[in-house]
């Protein structure tokens, strides 16, 4: 299906009914896409339902779709949770969008103490804006029923916390057990990738005190911006995603 939009009021479909999208979706579709009467696409909601069908009538701020087929997909167990530590150039942000392609089910900003980036005051929830609205592309480009859901900005206290009721993984290239040794289990996989200058030793040591596991993907360093969609892909294939 070449074209995919979102409509996150759709709560329910069944075949035969019309489903309408509306706003910037709407027109992007129809004046950017260029999508016409006919044509088929596919409308999800972001939260596991899809539906396809042909475009009925299509107007820069509406077009209608009739439900031909409707498909319900429940969410991925267990999840993957990228953390993220903020970092310059967008690199962060680039991790976002293809940790987003690649499967993940959540992504959370980290403030680690070696990032240069700072979210403080207005800057929190523009940072949790951007984030969200790239996850949200993401999503549509690589047509995923879910959209990841963006976590608030987390000290490494908060980490911590997570580290005692999740499966934490940190990536550290120094780290002993190698990422791809390891087996699934039932634990939700949080994934903790640090900035630019890597993870602070006082760091390191916190998460792991709390339970948290320090892997490596290997014998180079990658950039923060590629090191967890490497990982998340080597996760996609252990808990039989790929």
């Amino acid at each position: 299906m070449a074209h995919f939009y979102l409509n996150e009021e759709l709560l329910s479909a069944e075949v035969g009914m019309r489903v309408s999208v509306t706003g910037e979706e709407a027109r992007h579709a129809v004046t950017v896409s260029r999508i016409a009467v006919g044509e088929a696409i596919a409308v999800g909601n972001g939260a596991g339902l899809v539906i396809t069908g042909a475009v009925v009538s299509a107007e820069p701020t509406e077009f209608v779709v009739e439900v031909e087929t409707v498909a319900e997909t429940p969410p991925a167990a267990p999840a993957i949770w990228l953390v993220q530590a903020l970092a310059k150039g967008d690199r962060d942000e680039s991790a976002v969008q293809q940790a987003a392609e690649l499967g993940v089910d959540g992504v959370i900003p980290w403030a680690a103490q070696r990032s240069i980036v700072k979210w403080e005051g207005a800057k929190v929830r523009k940072g949790h804006d951007r984030w969200a609205a790239i996850v949200r592309e993401a999503s549509k480009q690589s047509i995923r029923p879910w959209i990841p859901e963006v976590g608030d900005l987390a000290s490494t206290t908060v980490l911590a916390a997570l580290a005692t009721e999740t499966r934490m993984l940190v990536l550290e290239p120094a780290a002993s057990v190698a990422l791809s040794s390891l087996h699934p289990d039932e634990r939700d996989v949080v994934l903790v990738v640090g900035p630019e200058g890597g993870i602070a030793p006082a760091e390191l040591s916190r998460l792991e005190a709390a339970g948290a596991t320090l892997v490596k993907l290997g014998d180079t360093i990658l950039r923060t911006s590629s090191a967890g969609p490497a990982a998340i892909a080597v996760l996609n294939v252990q808990l039989g995603r790929w």
